[in-house]
């Protein structure tokens, strides 16, 4: 004795509901996995980076009275 019976409009919109549903589960699965692969390539980056930096010289700054006068018109 059934107590209540699906119709098929019913079941239709149970299967797209789990069909969406699973669509979210894979899709954000492909997000965290796209997130660590970025980070992990974002962390060997700023290794890579920090091993091969090296200090530039940088130029003395220049005498305030050594500049040259500007010269305008007018």
């Amino acid at each position: 004795m059934a107590i209540a019976k699906i119709t098929g409009p019913g079941l239709t919109a149970i299967g797209a509901c789990v069909a969406i549903l699973w669509g979210c589960v894979v899709t954000e699965h492909a997000l965290v996995q796209r997130a660590l692969t970025d980070r992990i390539r974002i962390v060997r980056e700023i290794q890579q980076l920090q091993r091969h930096q090296r200090p530039e010289p940088v130029s003395l700054p220049g005498m305030r009275g050594s500049r040259t006068p500007r010269v305008t018109a007018g």
